[in-house]
């Protein structure tokens, strides 16, 4: 295999694990990987796990000191000079919620948290105020535009969907 390895699973819920097709995680470990190529990391390791509100709570409280649910951390584990080696935790929960009050898919939604993910486990970090217009999330909004628009076909890839997200969104 050429190029770092990624690897996405689902950790919990439950539901999350039936919702979440293998075409769904081929498209989160492209998003990954698109962040990775664009940036010149050719090798390295990322594994990316959809989990549930209580594991991404416990997460963010015991590595973080914040003891509330959130929508993804990223761990680089690696060293100076050494590949990349990342664990990126996306709180499936969350992201479905989030794209519910955005009015986006939920595709769209845990797409956009994988390059998020890939980015900080890169060493990128965004300002805690006007984070919105910051460098950071315009490289975000780029790779995600790129990401979506190389898709799967599916209709359900984009803001311009009509479908609202629904109990099965993968």
């Amino acid at each position: 295999m050429t190029g770092p390895q990624v690897l996405v699973g689902v950790d919990s819920p439950a539901e999350a694990e039936s919702a979440v097709s293998a075409r769904a995680r081929a498209s989160l470990a492209r998003a990954v990987r698109t962040t990775l190529e664009d940036e010149g990391t050719t090798h390295g390791e990322v594994s990316l796990t959809l989990v549930g509100d209580d594991r991404i709570r416990a997460l963010n409280r015991d590595y973080l000191g914040r003891d509330r649910v959130t929508d993804v951390i990223s761990f680089d584990l690696h060293g100076p000079d050494e590949p990349l080696l990342a664990d990126i935790y996306i709180g499936y929960p969350q992201a479905l919620r989030q794209a519910a009050e955005l009015g986006l898919s939920a595709h769209e939604e845990l797409v956009r948290l994988a390059i998020h993910g890939t980015l900080h486990a890169l060493g990128y970090d965004h300002p805690a105020d006007d984070r919105f217009a910051s460098a950071f999330f315009l490289r975000q909004e780029a790779l995600v535009k790129r990401v979506l628009a190389a898709g799967d076909g599916s209709r359900d890839n984009s803001r311009a969907s009509s479908n609202p997200p629904s109990s099965n969104p993968l």
